[in-house]
């Protein structure tokens, strides 16, 4: 197993993201602590990944209240002795899409850019803290293809705050990575693109039909006949799914130890690959 012995935070830890992460780290051998907001959900998901043999604690955690994340950051570190990876999967507010600017409110539009850039930046520096101590670690903070549309995109999606949001993320990223690389402490942003998992809020019309979004995201055909870019076909793995082969996971490599990740696919491959390209010793 590849996370023998590991220790892991994860933020977020109750959402379709942050779970299948979990539980991908715990079938991987890690040592899980998952935080949140909300307990039930996250003891749900904890009893999963006990009843498939792995660890498991839960905590209920406000991304956004620094001593609550220094607390339970300090906590972890007493009770495994280390935290090897931490990795945030707060939603930044991703609802607050689908309003042009010119309509858009001030609270709205600066809601996702606080939200994301704050719960990345605090547990991020709760854990490092620990890590740079111990000289190795890996941070994972989460951005989106809000990041990087394309100009049609943008006009499509609407997508206000959430967007600058995303590019904040990736730019504290780089930033982290190089303070902390020289420290033994790497520093990767995940950019996916369109996982179905979370279109929760986009899904069927009363027709039967595909809504505007979700037919846009999985390349229905437009008025035009052209099919849209959307969510392509995943490739061939070479031996397993934790080394993700595939041509849709893409690394960029910067300074020390930095990376940003653009992936297009679903959550369990999303969170295998990660495993196999950027969490092993």
């Amino acid at each position: 197993m590849l996370l023998e012995g590991k220790t892991a935070i994860v933020y977020g830890a109750a959402g379709a993201v942050g779970s299948a992460v979990a539980r991908t780290f715990a079938r991987e051998g890690a040592r899980l602590f998952l935080a949140g907001r909300t307990e039930a959900t996250l003891k749900a998901v904890a009893a999963d990944i006990t009843a498939a043999g792995g660890q498991a604690e839960v905590a209920v955690v406000d991304a956004l209240d620094r001593d609550a994340v220094e607390r339970h950051a300090s906590a972890v570190a007493k009770a495994a002795g280390r935290i090897d990876i931490s990795f945030n999967a707060v939603d930044p507010r991703g609802d607050l899409q689908g309003t042009p600017l010119l309509e858009l409110s001030e609270q709205d539009f600066i809601t996702p850019v606080v939200v994301g850039t704050t719960a990345n930046f605090l547990t991020a520096i709760a854990a490092a803290r620990h890590m740079v101590g111990q000289g190795s670690g890996v941070v994972l903070t989460m951005s989106t293809s809000a990041a990087r549309l394309s100009g049609r995109d943008r006009r499509f999606h609407t997508i206000g705050g959430f967007g600058i949001a995303c590019g904040a993320v990736e730019s504290l990223t780089y930033n982290l990575a190089a303070e902390l690389g020289p420290h033994g402490v790497r520093v990767v942003c995940l950019r996916p693109d369109a996982l179905p998992e979370t279109w929760a809020n986009e899904g069927i019309e009363e027709s039967g039909q595909p809504s505007a979004v979700r037919a846009y995201m999985q390349g229905a055909p437009d008025r035009r006949g052209r099919r849209n870019r959307g969510v392509p076909r995943l490739g061939p793995r070479r031996r397993d799914d934790r080394h993700c082969h595939q041509p849709e996971l893409r690394l960029r490599r910067g300074v020390n130890g930095s990376s940003s990740v653009s992936y297009d696919g679903d959550i369990k491959s999303l969170a295998s690959g990660v495993i196999g390209r950027r969490l092993r010793p």
